[in-house]
């Protein structure tokens, strides 16, 4: 039998992760089992993952009912992958419940419960003021989460995100293809697509730089500059 290595053990993290059956969720997941960093991956889902591996500890809950599992949001990091659609979700109340409250009711708990480092995806033209709902909805939450007694945030504005989903989005799917044009074009290149492993490698990364400054915002050159 191997010696146990204690100064390695308590080196570990924990990762917490919500929307990790989404686009970049998956993705992060994959990331995280397979580095040696992390020894726990809590992972909070409205539906099982599917995923046999000794890393992952699966919570099934109801978002709306959040206190009953508060005990278990305790971590080193919080990762906020969540995010729908207003088809999905079936209105603009709806999709705010979901992308807005409660992202920032999970991160708020975290917070209160001593996680030090927060990582949200955000969205390209994130901000508060915007005419255009979603845009808005992203930026007010960036505001909130950034009042949150974290060491560390991190807050990540993708573009258009390519990859396979599990569930087919036709709007994406031709933005996609036009994407893919886009980035060949050097004056049309920030509005180029990215890859949800992309952004998920470059949350992981982000983690591992010793860089305590905070917040910190990261655009679409960015992500790609962390890679």
């Amino acid at each position: 039998m191997g010696i146990i290595n204690l100064e390695d053990m308590k080196n570990k993290k924990t990762a917490i992760v919500i929307g990790a059956t989404g686009l970049i969720g998956k993705e992060l997941v994959k990331l995280l089992i397979n580095d040696s960093d992390f020894d726990c991956i809590k992972v909070f889902v409205r539906r099982s993952m599917g995923i046999a591996n000794t890393k992952i500890e699966e919570h099934i809950i109801d978002f709306n009912e959040l206190t009953s599992i508060k005990e278990n949001i305790v971590g080193d990091v919080l990762f906020s992958t969540l995010g729908t659609t207003i088809k999905q979700a079936g209105s603009k109340d709806a999709q705010y419940l979901v992308d807005y409250t409660y992202q920032y009711e999970i991160a708020k708990i975290a917070a209160d419960n001593g996680v030090k480092d927060y990582y949200l995806v955000s969205s390209s033209g994130a901000n508060s003021k915007s005419n255009i709902f979603y845009t808005r909805m992203k930026g007010e939450l960036d505001n909130s989460v950034c009042q949150l007694p974290f060491k560390r945030i991190r807050i990540f504005r993708p573009s258009l995100l390519l990859g396979e989903r599990g569930e087919k989005r036709l709007g994406e799917s031709i933005g996609s293809k036009l994407i893919k044009i886009i980035e060949f074009i050097p004056y049309l290149k920030k509005y180029r697509g990215i890859e949800g492993h992309v952004v998920a490698l470059a949350m992981i990364k982000s983690f591992k730089e010793e860089n305590d400054s905070s917040p910190v915002f990261y655009e679409l050159d960015s992500i790609f500059d962390l890679i």
